[in-house]
């Protein structure tokens, strides 16, 4: 791959521009090329202000110079990043309409603390055949004095027909998500309610800088067939792992899948179960429908 330096982390904006006006351009598929390409951004630094928006939307602790990052926040670092990669000419899925459908992280020593400056690097790792279309893997890590401290993979869906074949099993271990119709509740308990504003993609948006207008207002959700503003997923991520790590201690990895859209506002049920091992498994739905299902690892005590 090529490695490209960057001075500075790039403006989410012109980005999700650009990205729109090539979509109609692009034609998704397995089989087309990925740029070769790993952007990298050295020494990036954490804004006070921002980080602390972040933990208070998201239900975290509020963040001081000795207290770890959030698990999740290293994503909202590296995003600018992949939304580069995701808006290059070269990328061959369009950016507008793809969907975040899972999440796999990782911590590798100790958490990174607010004043850290890691070295973030982002790259399409490969596309991968989805009964519903093509999901491309896009790689995150994060790494202090050369060591990797922080590693995600993120897969994003771009809907097409798909014509013959059964699902793989990557689509089959995933559920098949998203599936707008949810499925049936699994047996964890429902543990809270809660209610979240029709601002809530506002708020989280301005901390994390993902402004997609989806999330945003019920007018411009509407311009991509949603009747109203949607919860950002990594929302939903996010306060989930606020939630086991206030019960369970600090995370050394979680996973979750993006299986319905959550619109705004709401109210959802959040139903969880911790084992002896030091795992939570979580989801949220209302009702019968899930919108999100995971789990968080913590380490345990002397290890």
């Amino acid at each position: 791959m090529t490695t490209v330096t960057l001075a500075s982390a790039p403006s989410l904006t012109p980005l999700l521009a650009r990205g729109a006006a090539l979509s109609p351009l692009k034609r998704a598929g397995a089989g087309a090329p990925l740029p070769e390409t790993r952007l990298v951004l050295p020494a990036a630094r954490t804004d006070a202000r921002r980080l602390a928006a972040y933990a208070a939307v998201c239900g975290f602790p509020a963040p001081g110079p000795g207290a770890p990052l959030p698990l999740t926040y290293p994503h909202v670092l590296a995003f600018p990043l992949a939304m580069r990669v995701m808006a290059d000419r070269r990328f061959p899925l369009p950016l507008l309409g793809l969907v975040h459908t899972g999440i796999d992280i990782a911590r590798h020593g100790p958490a990174l603390l607010p004043g850290d400056r890691p070295e973030l690097t982002v790259y399409a790792e490969e596309l991968v055949p989805h009964r519903r279309g093509t999901e491309v893997v896009m790689v995150t890590e994060a790494r202090l004095d050369g060591e990797p401290v922080w590693v995600s993979r993120s897969s994003y869906l771009a809907r097409h027909r798909v014509t013959g074949g059964a699902p793989d099993e990557r689509d089959r271990a995933a559920g098949g998500a998203p599936d707008e119709r949810g499925a049936a509740p699994g047996t964890l308990p429902a543990r809270t309610e809660w209610r979240l504003p029709g601002d809530l993609g506002r708020r989280y948006g301005a901390a994390s800088g993902d402004r997609n207008p989806i999330h945003l207002h019920p007018l411009t959700a509407r311009l991509f067939g949603f009747p109203r503003a949607i919860a950002h997923g990594m929302w939903t991520f996010a306060r989930c792992v606020a939630e086991a790590e206030r019960e369970s201690g600090p995370s050394v990895s979680a996973h979750a899948e993006f299986r319905a859209p959550v619109l705004l506002p709401a109210t959802v049920v959040h139903a969880s179960r911790t084992t002896g091992d030091g795992t939570t498994a979580f989801e949220l739905r209302t009702g019968p429908r899930r919108h999100l299902t995971g789990e968080t690892t913590t380490r345990s005590p002397g290890a």
